[in-house]
């Protein structure tokens, strides 16, 4: 067996056509991932990694493998020396093993020279030599375990005639039917719901999530199994008598692969970040999902290519989701395809709630601008939900919008999926008689809200005589919203709602400590801060907080728009205003993590006090920031004057504060309101969210209707109040471990784009020319050494 292999290999290396084959294999994919512009393009791509070649290898090897193969049998029928061969005291299918194992060999040492292309990724990477090594590693295995089946297709193809054109021709048609046939004949309404068990047959189902680095025990079954199917099937041809006993054991290993490969479920993430392993709640997210998920992704066309692999993330994250839930069926639409009237499509897509994006991409120092949707529709039952898939974030760049987006798929499909599928359960109380925001300042937050929650209004104030009856109406309630009250709330009111917080329950508290409104401002052009009581004190103070009646003051805030100019020559212009922070995330929890930045107005400052209550800082100011005392006369002109930079010393300053642990009644050994039958002093473990300013969940009106929270009128800018406060509610109420993907760490390798200018040219001739060069050598070394054994 050893000797047939190394003939066969020396054979091959003897004559100029396999030194051909293997240089048009690294001519094609050279020209192709470094010079053709186009999506397998990697310099052009932006990103660190090698996708492109996973994607382009399998078609360059489905001619190139039965070009190699084609001579292995067909060859030796021809010449006669087929007959002489099998008469050896050498089994069948140890001669179809060594032509295997030589052709195979062969295709290996055509794959090598792409370990350059790692090298350059790493060279190029921003920082250099960052790539993800794993998903690599994984691809690379799923590449030959596919060239594996390719050789044994071509050996079969080989073994059919005794002509080689033929037998290169069988061969690319049978890998072809293998690799994407089986996909396409899938798609016929013939097999109805057996499409996904006829896909399954094919190359491309099973390569397709290891080339992206994930490999588990079925594919690598599927791989092993066909290919020795095949290398059976080729041993059947040589064979003029066939013995059943010689197929006994090859019949029991592939018997046992075929088993293993449908009862086997392990599967191995290789990527870094483990980023195509769901965790549990995505995948409990869609296990009561018992009729088909329809989902429309509008990403689809001629995108820039940071936007080409978002698109190409979404898809690999929603085919994990149907690993798991075979109802999951996606399907990726361009809304601009066959409609010539841009504008009355963007229009419906804005009716729809799918507000498309006009993205200005450099590449290559060209500059272009793409009008993309970067929304999905799922529908299940009748019941539809709208899916962000783009995350932008003021002052980000191209590299950051792209991570961000990415960042967050998993977690944006989650919540989506959670909210079309799992019936709503948890019920929101927004809390009324103590002057809080009217509705309609409220009506786009709440309107999301019930997407996934059961929400009423509850008057404090109802059965004032029966505060008892309050407090067993309240809590039917899992949650409370305290949205801006403006009058202070009485002793009864407040043993309602400590008595609520004991028994477990969640809150979101939105209060202004200091009397000031940005309305009154614009009106008068001054208006007067003063400190406005709650008489909510004591109670956070009980609970671990302090909000203090001072106004935050930060050099990195959002615009306020004013009037200039009279009559016809008025116009809005934005100047900056001190007194609206943009507050950023803390640290990396869940709730503020990878969100947009929050505007505020007039703020206050959060103290966390020492308890046995677990506090962590949510949103905070700037570095750069100072707080004003009250009462204080606050101006539109201080607009005109510049900022003193030297008192913008107070650092950091907490605006948002989750409070979790057993909070301690604030009644404990005092004397109570009102009798109640039983009163908790020390409460069960609950969470509560303390927001220093009431504004943040107030939306703008223009016309007359309500526009998305977080999004200025005057600027045209969206912040992210609205994200936030949603992920905060999330998180109070859901306790499925859902919001915590939202802090699950993706990192995306960039290319140096600099870098990638400078030495483009330089990179394009070592990864074109040098596997060539390497290719000639090898011949040279080897014919002269092959000259001196034989002379």
């Amino acid at each position: 067996m050893i000797s047939i292999l190394k003939k066969e290999i020396s054979s091959f290396f003897s004559s100029p056509i396999g030194y051909l084959v293997i240089a048009i294999f690294l001519l094609v994919t050279g020209l192709f991932l470094w010079i053709f512009n186009g999506e397998f393009n990697i310099l052009n791509s932006g990103f660190a990694d090698l996708s492109g070649f996973f994607r382009l290898a399998p078609w360059v090897l489905l001619f190139l493998i039965p070009a190699i193969c084609m001579r292995s049998f067909s060859e030796e029928k021809k010449q006669g020396t087929l007959d002489l061969l099998l008469i050896k005291p050498i089994g069948r299918f140890k001669i179809v093993l060594a032509k295997y194992l030589a052709a195979f060999f062969l295709t290996l040492l055509a794959l090598i020279p792409s370990l350059l292309y790692v090298l350059t990724i790493s060279k190029l990477g921003n920082p250099e030599g960052s790539f993800d090594s794993g998903s690599v590693l994984g691809s690379y295995i799923g590449l030959i375990l596919v060239a594996s089946v390719y050789t044994a297709i071509g050996s079969f193809a080989s073994a059919i005639t005794q002509n080689q054109i033929i037998a290169f021709v069988s061969g690319v048609f049978i890998c072809f039917l293998f690799y994407l046939g089986f996909e396409g004949i899938a798609g016929f309404e013939l097999f109805g719901s057996a499409d996904l068990l006829v896909e399954n047959f094919g190359i491309n189902s099973h390569y397709e999530s290891m080339g992206r680095g994930v490999v588990s025990i079925a594919d690598i079954c599927y791989f092993i199994g066909l290919t020795l199917l095949f290398l059976i099937a080729t041993q059947l041809l040589l064979d003029q008598k066939i013995d059943a006993k010689k197929y006994a054991l090859p019949i029991v290993v592939l018997g046992f692969l075929v088993g293993l490969g449908f009862t086997a479920n392990k599967r191995f993430d290789l990527t870094e970040d483990d980023r195509y392993t769901l965790s549990e709640a995505s995948i409990a997210t869609i296990d009561n999902a018992s009729s088909p998920v329809f989902i429309d992704v509008f990403l689809k066309g001629d995108f820039p290519s940071e936007f080409k692999r978002l698109q190409q993330e979404t898809k690999q994250l929603l085919t994990e989701f149907k690993n798991n839930n075979s109802n999951i069926q996606f399907n990726f639409i361009n809304p601009f395809e066959e409609e010539e009237n841009t504008d009355a499509v963007t229009q419906q897509l804005v009716q729809l709630g799918l507000t498309p994006a006009n993205v200005t991409v450099t590449e290559n120092g060209k500059t272009s601008q793409e009008l993309i949707v970067p929304w999905a529709m799922a529908n299940y039952q009748n019941r539809t939900v709208r899916i962000p898939l783009m995350k932008n974030k003021l002052g980000a760049d191209q590299e950051q919008r792209v991570a961000n987006s990415i960042q967050q798929l998993e977690y944006a499909f989650a919540d989506g999926f959670s909210r079309l599928v799992n019936p709503k359960k948890r019920k929101i109380a927004i809390l009324k008689g103590n002057g809080e925001l009217e509705d309609k300042y409220l009506i786009d937050f709440l309107s999301t809200l019930k997407e996934s929650y059961f929400i009423a209004p509850f008057d404090l104030d109802s059965l004032y005589d029966q505060p008892g009856r309050i407090l067993k109406n309240l809590d039917r309630f899992d949650l409370a919203i305290v949205a801006k009250p403006t009058d202070a709330f009485s002793d009864k009111e407040k043993l309602i709602l400590d008595q609520f917080i004991m028994k477990g329950k969640s809150s979101l508290w939105l209060l202004d400590a200091v009397n000031m409104e940005t309305d009154s401002l614009r009106q008068n052009g001054e208006a007067l801060a003063f400190n406005r009581d709650l008489n909510l004190n004591d109670m956070l103070f009980k609970y671990g907080v302090r909000i203090n009646p001072v106004l935050v003051n930060d050099l990195y805030s959002a615009p306020i728009t004013l009037a200039q100019g009279q009559g016809n020559n008025a116009r809005f212009v934005p100047v900056k205003w001190f007194y609206s922070p943009l507050a950023d995330a803390a640290n990396n929890h869940p709730i503020s993590n990878n969100i947009n930045l929050v505007k505020f107005d007039f703020a206050n400052q959060i103290d966390t006090l020492k308890n046995n209550i677990t506090k962590t800082i949510l949103l905070q100011s700037s570095a750069a920031t100072k707080t004003v005392g009250t009462p204080q006369l606050i101006s539109l002109d201080i607009v005109q004057q510049e900022p003193n930079l030297k008192s913008y010393t107070a650092g950091h300053i907490p605006l948002a504060v989750l409070l979790e642990g057993k909070f301690t009644s604030v009644y404990k050994n005092r004397i109570k309101p009102f009798k109640m039958d039983s009163i908790v002093e020390d409460g069960k473990a609950g969470k509560m969210i303390v927001v220093a300013d009431g504004d943040v969940i107030k939306n703008q009106f223009q016309q007359g209707r309500p526009l998305e929270l977080g999004f200025d009128r005057w600027t045209g800018q969206q912040y992210g109040n609205k994200e936030f406060l949603l992920n905060s509610v999330n998180y109070l109420l859901n306790d499925d471990g859902l919001i915590n993907i939202r802090s699950k760490e993706i990192k995306i390798a960039f290319l140096d784009q600099q870098k990638v200018v400078e030495e483009r040219t330089k990179w394009q001739a070592i990864n074109l020319v040098v596997p060539l060069i390497v290719l000639g050598l090898f011949g040279f070394v080897f014919n002269l050494f092959r000259r001196k054994k034989y002379r």
